[in-house]
């Protein structure tokens, strides 16, 4: 699994698929721009969208309550 979407490791992917590995990338593609090479997201045997997972793996939002004094942060 490579959290990535660079480019540049298209070759490291190709070279452990010739191996039979296979290799799932998380990225996103719902920015702009996106933050996935289209090239590293076609050589990939599995792309998985990075704003899928956070329903998966992701923290609730926190509720906003009032900000602490600066004393009290470090007091």
């Amino acid at each position: 699994v490579l959290f990535s979407g660079d480019g540049d490791f298209r070759p490291l992917i190709a070279s452990l698929q010739r191996q039979g590995v296979r290799v799932s990338v998380v990225s996103t593609i719902r920015s702009q721009p996106p933050m996935i090479s289209d090239d590293l997201r076609r050589q990939a045997d599995n792309f998985i969208e990075l704003e899928e997972l956070r329903d998966v793996n992701g923290r609730p939002p926190r509720e906003q309550s009032e900000p602490r004094s600066a004393t009290a942060a470090h007091g």
